[in-house]
């Protein structure tokens, strides 16, 4: 396996897959802390950023690992739901994409293990028996999956894509997933703004009151450069709470724009604009800019969803 973090990765060998997949991730964060100044940095983060926006149901290590061997995958599933489910075949020759999938079993409510694992760990717990446990994620192992554009078949139906891309439905969607997500929204007439450059504002409100966070944005002719600042907004009130060292601050407005730039994308704005300075993670340690994805893939999922439950009203 390569660790050019430009070339494309393929895990053939079922004896080194496991850890070949492991170092991959490991790698990619790697590389990037080592070259946040460096051009191929910024666009191997932003390739990583288009996949999140496309599977943002995922974890941030399975895009990875998709941005790492096929970054134009749209959407992916395993060979025999392609089948069953979309009267699609995965075509000769086509090589697979491989991520985690959970293990499910039984799982100590103690130690999480499953009851194998649980009898040869030092955990006490015995309140319950493991036939009453409940069923949960207890290892991952790497499964298999293949890109639509590996198949071939039946067209699969038609999804409603015009209006999540239409910035003047979105915005009142956007606008209303504030409830949600605990923040209070303002739209701020031009006229009125008093917040010199910025086109908005998050700030922390007092624990007595019922939002978490108030934020302004600037009005605009413009519903998806409006729909873009709030969603960068909501992602400072969901970062930022409680961090109030100016450095953190800083990285963490990296997160926030990526975070926009994940949201934004799923919705099929134009994100050309965003600002991803990358050279404030600078000196991080890779498992630091793991952390970092992790809060990022968590906070677009959390907005997406908000955003959608108020398509869906």
């Amino acid at each position: 396996m390569a660790s050019n973090t430009t070339s494309r990765v393929e895990f053939p060998s079922s004896d080194t897959r496991t850890d070949e997949m492991h170092r991959t991730i490991e790698q990619w964060a790697q590389d990037l802390t080592e070259q946040v100044d460096d051009a191929k940095a910024s666009e191997q983060f932003q390739a990583w950023l288009d996949v999140q926006s496309r599977f943002h149901d995922y974890s941030y290590r399975n895009t990875l690992l998709i941005a790492r061997q096929c970054p134009e995958a749209t959407k992916v599933a395993g060979y025999r739901t392609w089948q069953e489910e979309f009267d699609r075949q995965v075509q000769d020759g086509e090589q697979a994409i491989w991520i985690w999938a959970p293990i499910i079993a039984k799982q100590c409510p103690g130690c999480g293990n499953s009851p194998n694992y649980h009898a040869d760990t030092d955990c006490e717990y015995d309140e319950t028996p493991p036939d009453e446990w409940s069923e949960g994620p207890v290892a991952f192992k790497p499964v298999p999956v293949f890109d639509i554009s590996q198949t071939e078949g039946e067209p699969l139906p038609e999804l409603d894509t015009d209006a999540r891309g239409d910035a003047t439905d979105l915005f009142p969607a956007v606008t209303g997933a504030a409830d949600t997500l605990g923040v209070q929204v303002a739209v701020v007439d031009a006229e009125e703004w008093q917040h010199g450059a910025a086109e908005g504002i998050c700030r922390s409100v007092d624990d007595e009151e019922e939002y978490d966070a108030a934020i302004e944005i600037k009005a605009r002719e413009s519903a998806a450069a409006m729909a873009a600042v709030l969603v960068h907004e909501y992602a400072h009130a969901l970062l930022h709470k409680g961090v109030t060292d100016k450095p953190e601050r800083t990285k963490r407005e990296v997160e926030a724009e990526s975070v926009a730039y994940v949201v934004g994308r799923h919705f099929g704005l134009d994100m050309s604009g965003s600002a991803l300075y990358l050279a404030a993670w600078e000196s991080e340690e890779p498992d630091t800019i793991l952390d970092r994805l992790g809060r990022i893939s968590r906070t677009a999922t959390e907005v997406i969803e908000a955003v959608e439950e108020c398509q869906r009203r």
